[in-house]
């Protein structure tokens, strides 16, 4: 055993907020956005009043290298949305929900939990194995130089793997996925652990803060399966036309819906407002029925600067999206302004409204345009996952990741085609571009017994109705006093004069491809309840929210496109042994403890998977599953752990149920720590690399088995 793996502790001080996350990520990631203000000041009603109606030990001793981690499963069928097609085939449909769950309908989560740890390295269940598939700075882009820390350049960057890869989706070229596309977001970067000798933002150069900039965005690589097993490995020679970066610096994203070419959308670089440069902050997303990307654009606010000097409106939709409009450069401030000055809003006020869309983005098509979607509105857009309606409409989720936001469902006016002709493409690739923009408002049936402790109502459940309320419907305003461009430029608003229920960081919100039903990741809110906060209410039920929990939604017709529900929380996490924690009702001594849960994905069975971030138990972030119905239901596992300091991103569970991809997020991201002082060593043994691990089942058995 090495030192590297043996070491628990960290190696550098540790400074950590309420919430679990280390005082580096919150820097870098979000700018200190717990420091701020909460952004949403608006006089929501406190929902408290409110009455239904109303509304292998193995897999642990091996530093796999940095990015994405695929672990074997065996039956854990994926997310609804990988197409399997031969890529010089116009790709077909997606199977329908009965067609792809079929063959793993009676998967069962029979492996053995993790154990919580601060192990520098992935540990996954006895049977299982894992790999690295790929790692920042890999090659991307035929032609990319080896990776040299010590001589990083801007075209070098524009050729290799971004950093701190966020969203994971694998595609099948062929139909028994020998071959494959891996799509990551690359979230954000960490100046201090990408360049050595760091001092300070100031203190890099131009270059290097273009570098920061290309190491955003969005990555797609061409992959190959080792033999039958369910283990990836990239693709390293040959012409991979597929392969490709989009980043900060990239021209030409298209914008597209009512809100394309408003004068909110305007520059003096664009006066069309319909042609944007780059995408930043990309952090979840999704695939649609006919197999293109979304990635939603979160954290864009900590990029600008030259918001101190608004007034009026212009300072309350600053304010509203969490841009400082006191300080030119608040703590977490990137100052790219030095390298570009569309990033100072003194110069370019309209350039903040041409980011926080969600991205829609065709890998299967080589140098094909990516779109921002206005039609799905504004915000800090964790991401965007479809499930299609019985009439074939896209109906898609989201969630706005910030403390006290909202909740939103987009329902499409056309649609998807599901031909498998290159016309039904065309068409499906318009699908997007307009339709019912809604945000939830929750109403309770145990209102007033609700006292912040997460102790359950009498009814002994959390959960009551809802309703959507519409923002934009048949190209028109729904909200009073605003415009159909101002309802989608600034949505938050919008969700804000129609009373939107204030939830506790509503982030990944997907479709089950089984039960139909809705799950969202309320991450945490250590707001809740605190000073002039909204309180704890039934949709919400801790004070100082920690932890965070799990929300599921019902909607009521089944058909996705109504606008009422019915909703509950199934998980309510912890530590089993707190009383104000809930697993559906199971023997919480058998349960795995679990900490700000992030993303979800769903296996062919229905069962629920979630990813973490920020883990405020004292443990390494992991990834952990859980059946939704039967006799399991509420027996919560954890599958794997991230190495020391690393976030748990994707997942995405491989169609042949044999595969699970991981993103892990930024190893080492301890305060004081630096390229020459690494707080993790993963996977490479020097300084951590966040790339794309891989894990798979060396039986080639089931997920379960």
């Amino acid at each position: 055993m090495t030192d590297q793996i043996r070491r628990q502790l960290p190696i550098v001080g540790v400074a950590k907020v309420a919430h679990g996350r280390n005082a580096m990520t919150c820097l870098y990631r979000c700018g200190n956005a717990c420091d701020h203000p909460v952004p949403n000041a608006s006089g929501n009603e406190y929902f408290g009043d409110l009455v239904a109606g109303e509304v292998s030990r193995r897999g642990v001793m091996k530093a796999g290298a940095a990015g994405a981690v695929v672990i074997g499963m065996g039956a854990a069928g994926a997310l609804s949305a990988s197409p399997a097609f031969a890529a010089t085939e116009p790709p077909p449909a997606l199977p329908t929900v009965d067609e792809f769950t079929t063959a793993a309908a009676t998967t069962a989560l029979t492996f053995k939990a993790v154990a919580p740890n601060r192990v520098d390295a992935i540990v996954v269940p006895n049977g299982y194995d894992h790999s690295v598939v790929i790692r920042w700075g890999d090659p991307v882009v035929p032609g990319a130089p080896k990776f040299n820390v010590h001589g990083q350049t801007l075209e070098a960057q524009l050729k290799q793997f971004g950093y701190n890869n966020d969203f994971v989706a694998v595609l099948p070229l062929d139909k028994k996925a020998t071959r494959a596309l891996l799509i990551c977001n690359h979230e954000y970067t960490n100046e201090d652990l990408m360049f050595p000798g760091f001092v300070s933002q100031d203190a890099l150069t131009v270059e290097q803060v273009k570098i920061a900039m290309a190491a955003h965005g969005m990555s797609v690589v061409e992959l190959e399966r080792v033999g039958k097993t369910g283990q990836y490995e990239l693709v390293t020679s040959g012409p991979r036309p597929y392969n490709r970066r989009l980043t900060t610096l990239t021209t030409h994203f298209r914008l597209t819906g009512a809100a394309a070419g408003s004068e909110l959308l305007k520059t003096a670089a664009d006066p069309t407002g319909t042609d944007v440069i780059g995408t930043m902050n990309n952090c979840a997303g999704g695939v649609t029925p006919w197999g293109t990307i979304l990635s939603g654009e979160e954290n864009f606010n900590q990029y600008f600067v030259g918001a101190e000097t608004s007034t009026g409106d212009a300072k309350a939709r600053f304010n509203r999206y969490g841009i400082d409009t006191v300080n030119r450069y608040p703590s977490g401030s990137r100052k790219w302004e030095r390298a570009d000055e569309r990033f100072d809003l003194t110069k370019n006020p309209n350039e903040a409204n041409r980011f926080g869309w969600v991205v829609e983005f065709d890998p299967f098509t080589p140098g094909s345009t990516p779109r921002k979607h206005t039609a799905m509105g504004r915000l800090k857009h964790e991401g965007a996952n479809i499930i299609k309606s019985r009439d074939a409409k896209a109906v898609a989720y989201m969630g706005d990741d910030e403390r006290f936001d909202y909740l939103y469902k987009f329902v499409s006016d056309k649609k998807v085609d599901g031909r498998n002709t290159p016309e039904a493409r065309k068409h499906n690739l318009t699908v997007l571009e307009s339709g019912t923009l809604y945000v939830a408002k929750l109403g309770f049936t145990s209102a007033t017994e609700i006292d912040g402790t997460g102790k359950l109502p009498t009814d002994g459940a959390f959960n009551g109705t809802g309703t959507w309320i519409p923002l934009v419907k048949g190209g028109a305003s729904m909200v009073e006093g605003m415009t159909v461009d101002e309802v989608l430029v600034f949505t938050r608003l919008a969700g804000d004069k129609v009373g939107a229920t204030k939830m506790d960081r509503p982030e990944d919100v997907e479709p089950n491809p089984v039960n139909r039903k809705i799950y969202a990741a309320l991450t945490n809110n250590t707001n809740r309840g605190v000073g002039s906060n909204a309180v704890a209410d039934e949709a919400n039920p801790r004070t100082n929210n920690k932890h965070g929990h799990i929300l599921e939604i019902t909607e009521d017709n089944d058909d996705h496109t109504g606008t009422t529900f019915t909703w509950r929380i199934p998980i309510v996490c912890g530590d089993p042994t707190d009383p104000a924690t809930y697993f559906m009702g199971y023997d919480k001594t058998k349960v795995s403890p679990i900490s700000c849960p992030d993303n979800v994905a769903f296996d062919g069975a229905g069962n629920l998977w979630i990813s973490t971030d920020g883990n405020a138990l004292g443990s390494n972030d992991g990834l952990f599953a859980v059946p939704l119905d039967g006799a399991e239901a509420g027996h919560l596992k954890q599958f794997l752990s991230v190495p020391y300091g690393a976030e748990t991103c994707g997942p995405w569970i491989s169609d042949d149920n044999k595969s699970v991809f991981v993103a892990v997020q930024h190893p080492g991201e301890i305060a004081g720590a630096s390229v020459a002082n690494p707080a993790s060593n993963w996977p490479d043994g020097d300084f951590a690399k966040p790339g794309i691990a891989v894990t798979w089942s060396v039986w080639n058995k089931n997920i379960g088995a």
